[in-house]
């Protein structure tokens, strides 16, 4: 099996002054950012799956429903999810940890809403609700550290992403992994490139079912 060099990056911020926020897209685009307060393992493998699928996310995609309910109950646990009119376009995952340490776990938009000036507020967004993590948490140390790792198979944007924001750069390691090909948003989807939405696609002929309410 051929295989491929990783370069991974950590980065992190240390006071909320570090945050460089981004434009916030028009208010005519219809993009909100709502916390999924009710852990759904349903909504956030699909997240995972959709956002994931053609930069090699593939950690997850074996969980089992328990596991996804274990990790997304946890107390420092939270998602983030930017919609466009209506429509779930990407989501940023914090995990708090001990002494007042959060990760930015995952973030990623879906490819049919890249390149629409949604990355950069959703993750400022994303960002400021890590700092403030323990507004929200009763019993939670104030944040005073957050920290992310991203990685060359994310894309050539992915760090510059997170610099822009102001996170500055601690350290970086270099590996080699197997090579694989991308697991597309679910099994048989086959990639997706980004800016392709579903008009792109024609209306496959199937028989019809309707699942009661």
């Amino acid at each position: 099996m051929s295989s491929i060099t990783v370069t991974t990056w950590h980065l992190e911020q240390t006071a909320p002054t570090d945050l460089t926020p981004a434009a916030c897209p028009p208010a005519g685009q219809g993009v909100r950012i709502v916390r999924a307060a009710r852990p759904l393992p349903e909504f956030s493998r699909f997240l995972y799956s959709a956002v994931g699928g053609d930069i090699l996310w593939t950690d997850r995609l074996g969980w089992s429903y328990a596991q996804w309910t274990a990790y997304l109950t946890q107390p420092g646990v939270e998602t983030w999810v930017a919609y466009e009119d209506g429509t779930p376009a990407g989501f940023i995952e914090l995990d708090g940890q001990p002494d007042g340490v959060t990760e930015i776990a995952y973030f990623g938009l879906i490819p049919a809403f890249r390149g629409r000036g949604i990355g950069g507020h959703l993750l400022s967004y994303g960002t400021a609700r890590a700092w403030d993590l323990a507004d929200r948490r009763t019993g939670r140390e104030p944040t005073r550290r957050v920290w992310v790792h991203t990685c060359s198979k994310d894309g050539p944007y992915a760090k510059g992403n997170y610099q822009r924001r102001g996170f500055r750069l601690y350290d970086t390691e270099v590996t080699e992994e197997p090579e694989m090909s991308t697991p597309g948003p679910w099994p048989g989807a086959g990639d997706v490139a980004p800016g392709q939405g579903p008009e792109a696609a024609q209306m496959p002929q199937v028989a019809g079912r309707t699942a009661q309410a």
